[in-house]
């Protein structure tokens, strides 16, 4: 099916890429404006990859005639101003910048975001007698002075399940839906505005997709919009159901509902939520489908530069990896990355590709790659492919017959400069931009996608912010439809809150990263963690975002080379502490100190080993630790080791208050109080918070008395201590 994919939300003057989908390069594709609000001038290009941007408010309803029939596409745009404002992730285009001579991109610094950024909004869905209910939970940015209530949601139904029950001879959807604002029992404004959508069974064909945004309205500002939401209702037996997210239950016409508004038929609220049915021949299951595969909750990543992972002869790489697969499970971790494993120019990061389907054969043989992802899945681990979209080297046999050769057929697949030389980013000299507005571009990735991901349990995807919003959102769909708990993760930086929309799970966090090297190098105190990891929803992440938190990988220096190894153990605890998935880059559980050396395994520090060790099991073992898990501040007071020492100094080892944090994680009786320390000395701090006197971390007593009868919770670098015993 050629139709471009689901709804978009933008603000007016807001670019987006737009594209058939599963394209055939030799077809003939065209789009069109069907409908578009008065006053617009708003045009579609001629190209089958075209873009669209829209000029006035209102709803644009666009065409694209294929092979398999006409297809139609809604936009809605608002009335929205973003300038200072994080909201650039929509098209990806406002950092697409082809300019060779614009200044590079910083890594991630702390970026202003002066002005009152996006609300945040979550769909759930059930079935309630004879109809679907679509329930949109807003929340305020944490900035602005609106209350929930004061939000607006604007839902839209997708086009294609439009098209779908039309086809089959039922009710358009769309004209039997029913919006209502909440506790409201009618209809409210015909825009799709509300916070509670509710669609008839009998209009539903095998499925139905239902979008949404949030909408703030601040005074004496232009209207914010959120990251879009989505659920999916599938029929149970359809083809059109996707993936296997949930099963379906026989439930009662009417089920309980918990307190987000889900169906709860068994009266449970951990039941696989959003399934129901309104008699015997009609069952239905619910998926979020921006939701981060449930297995994320609790994993643990460890990143492998594989070239340097392990002492092996040519070819034989993939085995050796897999020989230490063992020892990576008793480590803790339990998803392994692995960097470029495919036939490339030579250079050892692998991201210079010169064959997309077939692997490096220094590494070893195909054979011998699934063999290596067989082994980690019989260890208990989860594989990441390393999946390069923006370009090729430029030893790519595309390359080499359209460089300097204006009739080459390959000419149109890659970008190029006026000087005759391809695009390319930071004065990167052996790879080629690809066009990917070209065809054939397209449906060579899509093919690349479709050899791999069988294969594996997720992609990291290389360069995510250098390729276009649509062709992400055709490859999401694609990918779970193999696998509705692939994974998608994003390496965009700094990160961009609207490329979870219908794209990628999880994202890495690069201003943590930042922020905890500033930490680290004292050029900021140990209390911005927890301002790094706020500033996610105050630029508009939603709160089911995943983020991916490290301290190293292959393209920075070790922390401890840089800032020491006292800093270097508390960044680490904070990486497994904080919200989000932690990641181990290979080497940083032994103390290396060389960014892409050969790992010196026989130089392990077998303190920094048993330090991740433990850390690692305490989150596998404290689900309040994982991404789910509530993040509080709490008040806290720092003291050296020393107890009797007035006041604290501040030269030499001694602590002093600014490398110290604490912070709350969970809630009810599984919350923690954790408190990290990034000097080389112990610290004493107090905690305002009743909590325990075990460190979970190291199982030994952590609770001192200072010289005033303070309780205070000793720590090295990490302790975790239960709230409330």
């Amino acid at each position: 099916m050629h139709h471009p994919g689901p709804p978009r939300f933008l603000s007016t003057g807001e670019t987006t890429q737009l594209a058939p989908r599963d394209p055939d390069p030799e077809a003939t594709y065209e789009w069109r404006i069907v409908d578009a609000p008065p006053n617009s001038e708003a045009t579609v290009g001629e190209t089958p990859i075209t873009e669209f941007t829209p000029d006035v408010p209102g709803h644009y309803r666009l065409g694209l005639n294929a092979p398999d029939g006409n297809h139609a596409l809604t936009v809605r745009a608002f009335p929205a101003a973003y300038e200072n404002v994080d909201v650039a992730g929509g098209s990806g285009e406002a950092i697409r910048d082809r300019d060779a001579d614009r200044a590079e991109i910083p890594y991630a610094g702390d970026r202003a975001h002066d002005g009152i950024g996006r609300p945040r909004v979550r769909l759930d869905a059930s079935v309630e007698g004879d109809a679907i209910v679509v329930d949109a939970t807003a929340t305020p940015n944490p900035d602005s002075e609106l209350a929930a209530e004061d939000l607006d949601v604007t839902f839209v139904i997708d086009d294609r399940d439009v098209s779908s029950a039309i086809a089959a001879g039922r009710t358009n959807p769309r004209d039997a839906r029913q919006v209502t604002a909440s506790g409201s029992e009618t209809a409210i404004e015909t825009d799709g505005s509300g916070t509670t959508l509710r669609v008839p069974t009998r209009t539903v064909p095998d499925r139905l997709r239902v979008h949404a945004v949030a909408v703030a309205r601040e005074p004496g500002h232009e209207p914010r919009i959120s990251v879009a939401d989505a659920v999916a209702v599938d029929r149970v037996g359809s083809e059109g159901s996707a993936g296997d997210a949930s099963a379906p239950i026989d439930v009662d016409p009417i089920g309980d509902t918990d307190s987000t508004g889900r169906a709860d038929p068994t009266g449970r609220a951990d039941s696989p939520g959003g399934t129901g049915a309104t008699s015997p021949d009609e069952r239905f299951t619910v998926t979020r489908l921006n939701q981060p595969p449930e297995w994320t909750e609790n994993a643990r990543v460890y990143e492998v530069y594989v070239r340097t992972f392990a002492d092996a002869d040519e070819g034989e790489t993939f085995d050796a990896i897999a020989d230490r697969i063992p020892d990576l499970a008793d480590l803790g971790v339990d998803t392994l990355w692995l960097t470029p494993v495919l036939t490339n120019d030579g250079k050892p990061h692998g991201y210079n590709i010169t064959d997309f389907f077939d692997v490096a054969d220094d590494l070893g043989d195909r054979e011998d790659y699934e063999a290596l992802v067989d082994t980690a899945h019989d260890h208990g681990l989860r594989v990441l492919f390393d999946f390069v979209a923006n370009h090729t080297a430029r030893d790519h046999e595309w390359f080499q017959d359209a460089y300097r050769n204006p009739d080459s057929p390959y000419r149109d697949r890659y970008e190029w400069q006026d000087s005759g030389e391809p695009g390319t980013y930071f004065d990167w000299e052996l790879i080629a931009n690809l066009n990917h507005s070209n065809l054939s571009v397209r449906r060579f990735l899509l093919d690349v996608v479709d050899e791999w991901a069988p294969l594996v349990d997720g992609f990291r995807c290389d360069m995510a912010w250098a390729v276009p919003d649509s062709f992400w959102r055709e490859l999401r769909d694609r990918v779970k439809a193999m696998d509705s708990e692939f994974l998608l993760m994003d390496e965009t930086i700094p990160y961009i809150p609207g490329f979870h929309e219908g794209m990628f799970d999880v994202h890495f966090d690069a201003t943590l990263y930042f922020q905890l090297r500033q930490i680290g190098r004292g050029a900021a105190p140990a209390r911005t963690v927890v301002d790094a990891v706020e500033q996610r929803a105050e630029i508009g992440f939603p709160d089911h975002a995943g983020f991916l938190q490290y301290i190293e990988n292959h393209d920075e220096t070790r922390y401890r080379v840089e800032c020491g190894d006292a800093a270097a153990a508390a960044a680490g605890a904070a990486t497994v502490t904080l919200p989000g998935v932690p990641m181990v880059y290979a080497g940083q559980e032994i103390g290396q100190r060389g960014r892409r050396d050969s790992i010196a395994w026989e130089h392990t520090r077998g303190e920094v080993r048993e330090r991740y060790e433990r850390l690692l099991r305490t989150h596998a073992d404290h689900p309040a630790l994982g991404p789910e898990g509530d993040l509080e501040r709490v008040g806290y007071h720092v003291a050296s080791g020393d107890l009797s020492e007035r006041p604290i100094q501040a030269d030499g080892d001694a602590v002093h208050p600014d490398d110290v944090v604490a912070f709350l994680r969970g809630s009810g009786p599984n919350a923690l109080a954790v408190v990290l320390n990034f000097a080389p000395a112990e610290a004493a701090v107090a905690v305002d918070a009743d909590h325990g006197r075990t460190n979970v971390v190291t199982g030994e007593p952590c609770v001192v008395t200072d010289g005033d009868g303070t309780e205070r919770i000793a720590v090295d670098d990490v302790a975790v201590v239960p709230i409330g015993e």
